[in-house]
């Protein structure tokens, strides 16, 4: 297992670019995706904004797929649980039976569960990951649209960039399946479209950390 310590976190970084009420980054996938995830994740600096996933996975392999990738990583990688505090430098996937959301939790946000039906015919579902990012962080929110098939996701990531979030999506060369970035970026709610292999480099630009 990778040592999640091994790159020192400043302090001073944390309280104020990274802290309560900072900058998130909300990622959807779907097929080809946790392969996709990997790549996205495992280099990813230790102190890096929190991640919350919405992958379209059985829940029978959410919890494997988490330790698994937390093997991986830098960050800490976990099955997201109900009303967990959301600190930086983790990584938090939504578990295969729930939805997941944001929610205001005193000066900064919490993880929220639901077990409401399908969206876009899937549970968990990006678009209600990212419409609730694009209602309670607003600018505050980076959105990735990683490989899959379907159109999960895209209105609420062009809810996002209304919001004023910053938005990625994959390439068409580097997708397995290219329909989710694509719908997307139809829509209007990309900023770049990346190649796979670069887009932990653009977001981490993005955000100004090294």
């Amino acid at each position: 297992m990778m040592d999640h310590d091994a790159e020192p976190s400043s302090g001073s970084t944390h309280g104020t670019l990274l802290g309560s009420g900072r900058r998130i980054i909300v990622v959807g996938s779907s097929t080809g995706g946790t392969e996709a995830l990997k790549v996205f994740l495992t280099g990813m600096p230790a102190h890096a904004p929190a991640i919350l996933i919405a992958q379209h996975m059985p829940e029978s392999f959410t919890h494997s797929f988490a330790a698994r990738l937390d093997g991986l990583c830098r960050m800490r990688v976990k099955e997201a649980e109900h009303h967990e505090v959301i600190q930086p430098g983790h990584i938090y996937l939504a578990p295969g039976h729930s939805h997941l959301l944001l929610e205001r939790c005193g000066a900064g946000y919490c993880t929220a569960l639901s077990k409401d039906p399908p969206v876009n015919r899937h549970r968990p579902s990006v678009e209600v990951l990212f419409h609730s990012a694009a209602k309670l962080l607003g600018s505050n929110a980076v959105g990735v649209m990683l490989t899959g098939m379907g159109k999960d996701g895209a209105a609420a990531m062009l809810e996002m960039r209304r919001a004023g979030a910053y938005n990625f999506a994959q390439d068409e060369a580097s997708c397995v399946v290219f329909g989710m970035p694509r719908e997307a970026i139809a829509l209007g709610a990309v900023d770049e479209v990346v190649p796979l292999e670069k887009m932990m480099e653009r977001v981490l630009a993005h955000l100004k950390i090294g």
